[in-house]
């Protein structure tokens, strides 16, 4: 491994601890983070792929599951 891509691993760990990840995510968030666009995640929570908590956001839970499958 470089020492570069030693140094940007070692910046992302660091950035991580500083910004823990959401227990909930937006749509738009979860697109994001699926590389999908909003309307196909909008689309998949109205076929029950996705079931959003009572403030309308997705479990974080569901979007590492749908990377792990997608």
């Amino acid at each position: 491994m470089t020492e570069q891509m030693q140094l940007a691993l070692k910046v992302l760990d660091i950035f991580k601890a500083r910004h823990p990840r959401p227990s909930h995510v937006t749509i738009k968030q979860a697109a994001e983070m699926l590389n999908l666009s909003p309307p196909t995640v909008s689309k998949m929570v109205h076929c029950g792929t996705f079931k959003l908590n009572r403030c309308g956001r997705i479990p974080i839970e569901q979007v590492d599951a749908a990377l792990t499958t997608y």
